[in-house]
């Protein structure tokens, strides 16, 4: 069992994590994508058919983030200074089409504040609070407070998830990465591997779009003409 009171609690924890990733075959990743046991939050959207949620990729500017790590505020404030910037040069933001796709260690910023809390995810991750610079009990981008967020020359800067949302940006997190992640977890902390992932999947934020694979995503992003662009 996980125990957050003590380094040594959490160096015992990381190394069953390690060891738990290490026995998981490519075959579970391979896992085919069946709709009564995946999440797309669009209700416009066919769950059997993931590539609907690319057939609205219409803006004038389209790109897509490649969010592979946590990566500080990077992975936030990166679609924020493309939409700021291309307002400034005549586009206004619901204009463009913007994607952020969460994949392999940035699968945690998928997940509502209960998740942090109840699994080690800002260790597991290596996820800090940006207020306390140690691993995150919560996510720091989901809702933060006013102003949480400043950039010098620019000031507070509403990179929020929800924030980002509300300017059109749309969130795919990789279904691989979710299937890995939580059976290692799962196997660390003496769990049942489907019920952790039952429970990241109800976790998943509103308007967070699961997808067979973070790659797969990118893949089709550019496909329908999206700029790729690294978000670290």
């Amino acid at each position: 069992m996980y125990d957050n009171t003590t380094e040594n609690g959490r160096r015992n924890f990381i190394g069953k994590l390690a060891a738990g990733a290490a026995t998981i075959s490519l075959a579970t990743i391979a896992t085919p994508l069946k709709a009564s046991e995946k999440i797309i939050s669009d209700n416009s959207i066919d769950p059997s058919n993931p590539d609907d949620l690319f057939k609205n990729i219409n803006g004038k500017h389209k790109v897509v983030f490649d969010v592979t790590q946590p990566h500080e505020i990077y992975p936030f404030a990166w679609p924020r200074v493309f939409l700021l910037t291309n307002q400034a040069t005549g586009t206004p933001e619901k204009e463009n089409s913007v994607i952020v796709v969460l994949r392999h260690t940035a699968i945690g910023y998928a997940m509502d504040n209960r998740i942090w809390e109840q699994y080690p995810i800002g260790d597991v991750f290596k996820a800090n609070d940006p207020v306390t610079q140690q691993a995150s009990k919560r996510n720091p981008f989901w809702k933060p407070a006013a102003g949480a967020f400043t950039i010098p020359g620019f000031g507070p800067i509403p990179i929020g998830i929800n924030e980002l949302q509300e300017s059109g940006v749309k969130f795919m997190v990789c279904d691989a990465a979710m299937t890995v992640y939580s059976a290692a977890v799962a196997q660390a902390m003496g769990k049942d591997a489907a019920e952790v992932r039952k429970d990241w999947n109800a976790a998943l934020l509103p308007g967070m779009s699961l997808v067979p694979s973070g790659v797969w995503a990118l893949g089709r992003a550019q496909e329908k003409g999206c700029a790729y662009i690294f978000a670290g």
